[in-house]
């Protein structure tokens, strides 16, 4: 039987490399599959990186999206221990206040935002939320 082994929990998919500066600058330039983050806070998200959008009782809006992005990717470095969750998680949650911002959200929204992600984001950003790996079809592995 041909078996595939996947994650879930993604809604959209990057269709060019982006890059932005971010607030957060690791000791170390880091270099993943998707990612790259420089020492100065510049962060590349290569084209086919996927992300679940925004979460929480929240609305995919425009404003929205390229925050989500860039929270979704610090995110993953921080739960793949490139970046220390404790230490990095305050400047990865200002750059998505930040970029929300910068795209046009208003200021009030984007504080509800930033104090959403401090308050209930932290177990999305910690080693131990790996998205599990699934296999298909029913008895694969």
């Amino acid at each position: 039987m041909k078996c595939i082994a996947y994650t879930g929990g993604y809604k959209y998919q990057l269709k060019e490399p982006y890059c932005v500066k971010t607030d957060v600058k690791p000791a170390l330039y880091i270099y993943t599959e998707y990612i790259s983050l420089d020492t100065s806070g510049n962060i590349i998200i290569s084209e086919g990186y996927a992300w679940d959008g925004p979460s929480g009782p929240t609305v995919d809006t425009l404003n929205f999206m390229r925050g989500s992005l860039v929270h979704d990717a610090l995110y993953q470095l921080m739960r793949e221990r490139y970046l220390d969750h404790i230490y990095h998680r305050e400047a990865s949650d200002r750059t998505l206040q930040r970029l929300c911002l910068e795209d046009g959200m208003s200021s009030i929204r984007a504080w509800g935002v930033y104090h959403a992600v401090r308050l209930f984001a932290d177990p999305a950003a910690s080693p131990s939320s790996i998205k599990p790996i699934i296999y298909a079809p029913d008895g694969c592995q």
